[in-house]
């Protein structure tokens, strides 16, 4: 049985990390092995609060060596790595990483930052984003991040879509071979861009802005999820944007329309197989001005 590892926290009630991740690839035909980082009764927009914690890192070990120990590391086709909280988690991603790839070598680690923007940033927020960027970056495949996520992991400012360009460029060099931008608020109002950038080709996929009242909470993980499964499923990188740009909308207008705060995603679970929705894609002309060799 071939599947994709996701190491993320777990919410009770409601969508994000795993939660948000599980059931989306389960529907697009491929098993998911979820190791969570934590487990926690909600997520954190909830006024009255939340009740949960964050497991050791040894148990993300654990996990990766009992698979090992029946032989199914050999069929994982991709390792998905969400939010972290502490450096050992970091450290404990890595050596998983190297574990699965030592067992099959074609298996794909697509990190997601999730790297958080606080007001104040702290000594512990700056030593995983440290780790992230030294140490799991390099080893990826795929990242997928949010227009912030990047400045961070390039030190580059983006104020336009040439900045996003040159940035894409940049973390190219640092190990992956594809980069998606979940969102790029920059290129236009009224309006959700994404951007996917290899080494050889830049694409960007665009979709009408959804206004929430409170906006859901699990996105992110939703995008990181559908577009490792697209992959997975030999897709192509362009044709995985599209799938995932198309799908995500319909998951959202149906909870927009259902005034619901959590991501529908098993009532727009149809949206997984066979989007409603088909927003075309943009190649963009760029100048190669960093080498990815």
């Amino acid at each position: 049985m071939k599947g994709i590892i996701s190491i993320q926290p777990h919410v009770v009630y409601g969508h994000d990390g795993n939660s948000s991740a599980v059931f989306p690839i389960q529907r697009m035909g491929i098993d998911i092995w979820p190791i969570h980082t934590g487990q926690y009764s909600n997520h954190t927009q909830y006024q009255q609060g939340w009740t949960g914690r964050s497991y050791p890192a040894d148990d993300i070990n654990a996990a990766i060596q009992g698979l090992d120990n029946i032989h199914q590391l050999s069929n994982c086709q991709a390792v998905i790595s969400g939010y972290l909280s502490n450096t050992e988690q970091c450290t404990a991603v890595n050596q998983a990483i190297t574990q699965v790839k030592n067992r099959n070598h074609s298996a794909l680690y697509v990190c997601d930052p999730a790297i958080e923007n606080h007001v104040e940033a702290s000594v512990h927020f700056e030593q995983i984003q440290t780790q992230i960027i030294q140490q799991l970056v390099p080893i990826s495949d795929v990242v997928v991040s949010n227009q912030y996520e990047l400045e961070q992991l390039t030190g580059l400012k983006i104020n336009n879509i040439e900045d996003a360009i040159y940035a894409c460029q940049r973390a190219l060099t640092m190990g992956p071979n594809i980069i998606l931008i979940k969102h790029l608020p920059i290129v236009a109002e009224k309006t959700c861009t994404m951007m996917l950038a290899t080494p050889k080709v830049i694409y960007i996929s665009q979709r009408p802005w959804i206004e929430f009242t409170r906006s859901p909470v699990g996105v992110g993980a939703l995008v990181t999820a559908l577009f490792t499964a697209c992959l997975v499923n030999q897709m192509s990188p362009v044709a995985a944007l599209q799938h995932t740009n198309n799908a995500l909308y319909g998951v959202l207008e149906l909870t927009r329309d259902n005034n619901s705060c959590e991501l529908e995603t098993v009532s727009a679970q149809y949206e997984f197989v066979e989007p409603t929705f088909n927003f075309p894609l943009q190649k963009i002309n760029f100048k190669k001005t960093i080498s990815t060799t």
